[in-house]
């Protein structure tokens, strides 16, 4: 899967939800590994499979030298509140400020299929939920107030974010 690339709004991709991963193999361990260099390629924390146009409920985030791989994630108690600003790899440029739970505790397969129970905090339930968030086709301007969101849009459309439909019916 080496041909895999960072997808940016407002590619459809990013809005499918994703189907839980079924199969624990080899190929899973490649894909595993494809995310993880695209995500450094890229200088990013955290990598959601959607953003490569991958549809699973997969999201790997690197963090402290720690790699966390997230398979089929799934929050099951939060806490605290806590406000900070997010960018993302498929908005580039584009920041803004996110209030999410201070504390998560999460459950996920880990990449042999075991299941895992995580509690983080901090930055790093920050960071999960942003890539949690991926999985289910919800973005960063979602977050926003619709003009802030707004401006986003016109900011990634105006540095050649084109939509699709219009790159397609563009004459060469």
């Amino acid at each position: 899967m080496n041909d895999l690339r960072l997808r940016v709004f407002p590619d459809p991709v990013l809005r499918d939800k994703t189907k839980p991963v079924s199969v624990f193999d080899e190929s899973l361990k490649d894909l595993v590994a494809d995310l993880v260099r695209v995500m450094h390629t890229e200088d990013g924390v955290g990598l959601a499979a959607p953003q490569v146009g991958v549809s699973l409920k997969l999201a790997v985030i690197f963090h402290e030298g720690v790699l966390h791989v997230l398979i089929n994630p799934c929050v099951t108690s939060s806490e605290g509140e806590q406000s900070g600003e997010e960018g993302c790899l498929s908005f580039p440029g584009i920041y803004g400020t996110v209030v999410r739970p201070e504390k998560i505790t999460l459950t996920c397969r880990d990449i042999n299929g075991n299941e895992v129970t995580s509690e983080v905090s901090g930055f790093l339930a920050r960071a999960f939920l942003h890539e949690m968030d991926h999985l289910e086709g919800k973005l960063l301007i979602d977050h926003f107030s619709p003009l802030k969101r707004s401006m986003a849009r016109k900011k990634l459309l105006r540095n050649g974010s084109e939509p699709v439909e219009k790159r397609r019916g563009r004459k060469k």
